[in-house]
C-alpha cells in the first residue's frame, strides 16, 4: 500500500494566514491498481475504499512512524509556501507621464514574448 505524507491547505471556506491554517499533516492512501470500470454503464468503480481515507497528525514525523508501523511505503511531499508579492496601494493611482508609460509597455512585451526555438 502507498501513502502520500504532505501538509494540508486551507479549505476554501477559510481566508487568511493565521496559525490555525495548515497546521496539520494529512496522510492518504492512494490506489496501487488501477480502478476497474463497469462493463454495464463504463462507470469507474472499485472494491478499495482506503483511498477514501484522510488520516491528520500534527506532525510530520507522527505520520511517517504511523505509516512504518503498517508497514506502508510512503512519499512526503514538501509543504508548498505561499509566495508573498508586496504591492503598494498607491501605485495604483501613481502619475507616469505618457512617455515613460509607453516604455514600460514595450518592455513588458518584450519580456512576455515567448522565445521562437530554431533548430
Amino acid at each position: 500500500m502507498e501513502a502520500y505524507i504532505f501538509k494540508a491547505e486551507k479549505t476554501a471556506m477559510q481566508s487568511g494566514r493565521g496559525a490555525q491554517t495548515g497546521r496539520c499533516w494529512c496522510l492518504e492512501l492512494r490506489y496501487c491498481v488501477g480502478a476497474p470500470s463497469e462493463p454495464l454503464m463504463g462507470w469507474t468503480s472499485g472494491k478499495d475504499t482506503n483511498n477514501q481515507v484522510r488520516l491528520r497528525f500534527s506532525t510530520q514525523k507522527e505520520a511517517q512512524a504511523f505509516a512504518n508501523a503498517r508497514g506502508w511505503r510512503y512519499k512526503v511531499l514538501p509543504p508548498q509556501e505561499r509566495k508573498i508579492i508586496p504591492r503598494n496601494y498607491a501605485d495604483n493611482f501613481r502619475y507616469q507621464s505618457p512617455e515613460l508609460a509607453e516604455k514600460e509597455k514595450k518592455t513588458e512585451k518584450k519580456r512576455k514574448r515567448p522565445r521562437s526555438s530554431t533548430g
